[in-house]
């Protein structure tokens, strides 16, 4: 399996219009990676300042936070879900005022000297939602703490000592990821708030729903644009030599982030605030093309590409399993090109055993796009197509019915590497024993993983004890179990692990402030973009 005729790194991008469905990004990075390499002279500078100036800019960081607890503490108290009144009392006013300059002189010690503020910020009631991208850091907080605007923000936060009282005072959206009532009560409350008249304070959402490194846009949720009102597109900017600033769910964790960023003498923030974009009626009754619009004019004007990678592309790279997928994966954009065929998740896990059965039947037979067509039961389109094409290494118009059903079986259960295994051993082993020679794992291997290159003689033999030549799936299980790490000894050894894998959360969520609080069922990257209506 392999990206036919361009980069397997090249990051898909949506059209950026009707009559321009199949325009591509240029080759980048996978956005959910983020690789931080420092030079001999950089790293002696941060031993440098982690002996100096390190230690005093926590101090004065964490001085900053407790003088501002006791404001907002008493600033919150209260009702959360009253209505703010109209004009504020003088004293929130300085308390508000205050908080600013606490949080503005953190910033500052923590070598944000300057903060670039290019464009004019919206009154609220002009627009009552800003929607900030891309969404790449924690220091993303940065605009929210000048402007002290409302966030939507997981309901844990509020429990976290002292922070959780910050996050209190700017009146945030609470959402629960574990409740699927909370996440409609939320999108309600946004309506409500962003329906007020500017009564309420400005809401900052990030709509990309998790952390980047700012390659390119991923897909935005709709939920800031459900409400139907007009929206204040912002971008961010870190024009830093070396990016410290970057936290992705592959690459440094938050701890060493904090740790190298203030260990750099300066460090630099730009907040562009672009036009309101007020939407048309098209897009006031279709979310998703209100987001992709808005996605496209922020990707203007920070110059980078636009992709239909979204959240979930960031869990199925980031699921654990003993089959880890790599930077370099396929199966990324193998997500995405089924995604485009309106297929329903239940249906695609459906299905997985019916096709399955019907490879294993024609025991390698190829496939032609028409009846792969029929296989999937969908028309021939160039969703299709561009699908079709992964498995086309040849270019010769056919395919491995065999290799469709591994991919698939592991986006839909990216964590259970070994019934994806198992399924594989079932559609390429012998009729006899189930027994299958090395080519055989090297293809099923390839297509896990998503790579066009890997050499498997080494696991194979490890495996094939009694050197017979083939192996069953018993043989592979026991091996697996008593050798869990397999993969990053046998099929890469080259690589580290923090290289291919880097250590992650075991339950990836969206970090910072960029809660998803869409409805489940939103069909947000499923559509074309099409122009924006007037």
């Amino acid at each position: 399996m392999r990206l036919r005729g361009r980069d397997p790194r090249a990051a898909p991008a949506s059209s950026a219009g009707a009559g321009d469905a199949r325009r591509l990004a240029p080759p980048g990075r996978n956005p959910f990676v983020h690789e931080l390499r420092l030079s001999a002279l950089q790293k002696a500078q941060v031993a440098a300042m982690t002996l100096t100036l390190f230690p005093i800019r926590l101090l004065v960081a964490a001085v900053m936070m407790l003088l501002a607890w006791p404001l907002a503490l008493v600033a919150s108290l209260g009702s959360a879900e009253r209505e703010p009144e109209q004009p504020l009392a003088l004293w929130r006013r300085v308390v508000d005022v205050l908080l600013k300059a606490i949080m503005r002189t953190m910033w500052f010690a923590g070598g944000f000297h300057r903060v670039a503020v290019k464009g004019r910020r919206a009154l609220p009631a002009e627009a009552a939602i800003l929607t900030l991208a891309p969404h790449s850091s924690y220091f993303d907080a940065i605009p929210v703490t000048m402007t002290m605007s409302s966030i939507v923000m997981k309901a844990e936060s509020r429990d976290i000592p002292i922070w959780g009282t910050l996050i209190k005072y700017i009146r945030p959206v609470f959402v629960s990821r574990m409740d699927q009532d909370s996440r409609r009560k939320t999108v309600e409350v946004i309506k409500r708030r962003a329906q007020s008249s500017g009564k309420w304070p400005q809401i900052m959402i990030f709509p990309e729903g998790t952390c980047t490194n700012r390659t390119c846009l991923i897909t935005f949720k709709p939920g800031a644009f459900i409400p139907g009102v007009p929206v204040q597109p912002v971008v961010l900017r870190y024009p830093n030599k070396l990016d410290t600033i970057t936290w992705t769910w592959q690459g440094p964790g938050a701890l060493k982030i904090l740790w190298l960023t203030l260990c750099q003498f300066h460090n630099q923030v730009e907040i562009e605030f672009l036009p309101v974009y007020t939407p048309s009626e098209e897009e006031k009754q279709d979310p998703a093309l209100y987001a992709s619009n808005v996605r496209h004019v922020m990707a203007e004007a920070l110059g980078v590409s636009v992709t239909d990678y979204t959240f979930e592309d960031c869990q199925l790279a980031l699921a654990e399993g003993q089959l880890r997928l790599p930077a370099d994966t396929c199966l990324l954009e193998f997500a995405r090109l089924v995604r485009g065929l309106g297929l329903k998740p239940e249906k695609l896990e459906r299905d997985l055993d019916r096709h399955a059965d019907s490879a294993r039947m024609k025991q390698g037979g190829s496939l032609t796009l028409p009846k792969f067509a029929a296989q999937l039961e969908v028309p021939e389109s160039q969703a299709l197509e561009d699908l079709f094409a992964l498995f086309d290494e040849r270019g010769g118009g056919e395919m491995d019915m065999r290799e469709y059903v591994v991919a698939l079986s592991v986006v839909c259960r990216p964590s259970q590497t070994l019934d994806t295994i198992r399924l594989a051993f079932k559609m390429y082993g012998s009729l006899e024993d189930g027994s299958i020679d090395e080519h055989a794992l090297s293809s099923i291997l390839k297509t896990a993983l998503g790579v066009a290159e890997l050499t498997v003689t080494d696991l194979f033999r490890a495996i094939d004890q009694e050197e017979k030549g083939r192996i069953t799936f018993a043989d592979f299980e026991r091996f697996a179990e008593a050798y869990p790490d397999f993969a990053e000894e046998y099929l890469y050894p080259e690589q580290t692990h923090s290289q291919s894998c880097a250590q992650t959360p075991p339950a990836p969520t969206p970090n910072g402030f960029c809660a998803d609080f869409s409805p489940e069922n939103s069909a947000a990257g499923t559509e074309p973009v099409r122009k924006k209506l007037d």
